[in-house]
């Protein structure tokens, strides 16, 4: 069997970069940054109040109540057209310019307005709520790395500088083809013996949507050469990656296997893992196809093993793999010691440690232990047998919310 660590390796040093395109930053969530991002100003581009209140001179409220003399009044998005002197005050609202010769504010709570005047209360050494421009970006900062893959805060901060094209690599488009005469739709409400509802596919358009590319779902195909041919051949020409999920096992009806093989450039390889063994990838005109099993649990984990990461890399990102965390397991864990086994578990915090426990059955047709699942437990080759209280890799595939309203 080929070790999981060369399997990914192969893979990732297989699969091509995808464009580099200029894309309207609201429509690059997901998407991973070709260049540098580099502020051409200072953000906040000038000093501005943190508070609504009044800015003033420092000097001038050393000594509490003093009465100052209200000069204008400057809401946000307003300039300031007259400069504090002596015994001067500002009326600002949070985020307006700072007006010449101010160099504090003091909130509103801490004053008592009048006509043309206002009574401060309480002294404000010089900066009290003053954002300084700049404070939070230096004109010429680099904001954002090549490689970054973009989330909801990296496009706020890309907006703040301007950059409302930034240079991306192409969001994949990625052929999803579930396979097998014993499968039919999902939404299908009547079973007929010998049936299963297709699960795979839906699986599988979900997590590539989350990692943010274009899914093209070219359904079920049975077990017919001619129609999986024609399929397959869509995927290559219309996506920039395949997946298929089963047949590409050793039984005699595993017509995935039998179709890839006719054309050419594909391997099939026996991954030392455990669920996920059976898996085919190689190039079809050009375009990268992963063959998966086709037992719900074992897709799921070849996805996140030897998917994810190769289109991650198609897509520029510098990080390719889940994050993987230290833990104990709160019960004994029995595994194979030639294969690297995940286990589905769930996670119990004690402080800032995760104890983990199996989910339910480990079996790769057992999509429940998944669904229930917080991370999955990542036993290494040479492994075997982990005893309750080992310390154990814990790789997590998703963060659940952990506190309901009585814990806030």
């Amino acid at each position: 069997m080929r070790p999981l660590a060369d399997a990914q390796l192969q893979v990732l040093d297989t699969v091509p970069r995808l464009p580099i395109v200029a894309n309207l930053l609201a429509e690059s969530l997901g998407l991973v940054l070709a260049e540098d991002v580099v502020a051409g100003h200072d953000i906040p581009p000038f000093d501005n109040s943190a508070m609504d209140g009044y800015a003033v001179r420092a000097a001038d409220v050393e000594s509490t109540p003093a009465t100052l003399t209200v000069v204008e009044d400057v809401p946000a998005g307003s300039v300031p057209t007259q400069a504090i002197t002596e015994g001067g005050a500002t009326k600002i609202m949070t985020g307006a310019p700072l007006p010449a010769g101010a160099d504090a504010v003091v909130r509103v709570e801490d004053t008592e307005p009048g006509e043309g005047m206002v009574t401060i209360l309480t002294g404000a050494p010089v900066g009290t709520s003053v954002r300084r421009a700049g404070g939070d970006i230096g004109a010429g900062s680099t904001v954002a790395q090549a490689g970054t893959r973009l989330g909801p805060n990296h496009l706020g901060v890309l907006a703040s500088v301007g950059a409302a094209t930034p240079l991306v690599y192409r969001r994949p488009v990625v052929a999803v083809v579930s396979t097998g005469d014993e499968v039919v739709p999902y939404q299908t409400a009547q079973l007929e013996p010998g049936q299963i509802r297709g699960t795979n596919g839906l699986v599988l358009a979900s997590v590539l949507t989350e990692l943010g590319a274009t899914v093209l779902d070219l359904g079920i195909v049975g077990d017919d050469p001619n129609a999986l041919r024609e399929v397959l051949a869509r995927g290559a020409a219309e996506a920039d990656a395949v997946v298929t999920s089963g047949g590409v096992s050793m039984g005699e009806y595993d017509l995935v296997k039998a179709v890839l093989t006719e054309l050419g450039g594909i391997e099939f390889w026996q991954v030392a893992m455990q669920p996920g063994k059976p898996f085919a990838f190689g190039m079809v005109e050009g375009t990268p196809l992963f063959g998966l099993p086709g037992n719900p649990v074992s897709v799921f984990v070849a996805f996140e093993q030897l998917v994810r990461p190769a289109l991650l890399h198609m897509m520029g990102s510098a990080q390719l793999f889940r994050p993987r965390l230290a833990g104990v397991t709160d019960e004994d864990v029995h595994t194979n010691p030639d294969k690297t086994v995940f286990v589905r578990v769930t996670l119990r915090w004690d402080g800032a440690t995760p104890h983990a426990r199996t989910s339910g059955g480990q079996d790769s047709n057992v999509l429940s232990a998944l669904a229930s699942a917080d991370a999955l437990l990542v036993s290494p080759v040479g492994s075997g047998d982990l005893l309750a209280g080992s310390t154990v890799e814990l790789e997590m595939f998703r963060h659940p919310e952990g506190r309901g309203l009585a814990e806030r």
